[in-house]
């Protein structure tokens, strides 16, 4: 996953994903999101360190592989979860 500015990418596992609370939100309060709140589609990931949030999400690819990370690169852990 990564920012359209392309400068903040994360990769999360499957198994964060497939959690049932993970959510891929388009509205709030059935309010569709703003660009101030992550418009169109924003990334909720309750199990995972602020680190591992994503505001706004550029693109979605999925892959039996660990993708790169913007957090790991400079020396935190991948999975950074509860």
């Amino acid at each position: 996953l990564e920012t359209p500015d392309k400068d903040y990418y994360v990769s999360l596992d499957t198994e964060t994903m497939q959690n049932p609370y993970t959510l891929l939100a388009y509205a709030l309060n059935d309010v569709p999101l703003t660009q101030d709140h992550g418009a169109p589609l924003r990334l909720a990931t309750p199990k995972k360190y602020g680190i591992k949030q994503i505001k706004r999400i550029g693109s979605i690819e999925f892959s039996d592989n660990k993708g790169p990370d913007y957090w790991t690169e400079r020396g935190y852990d991948w999975y950074s979860h509860l």
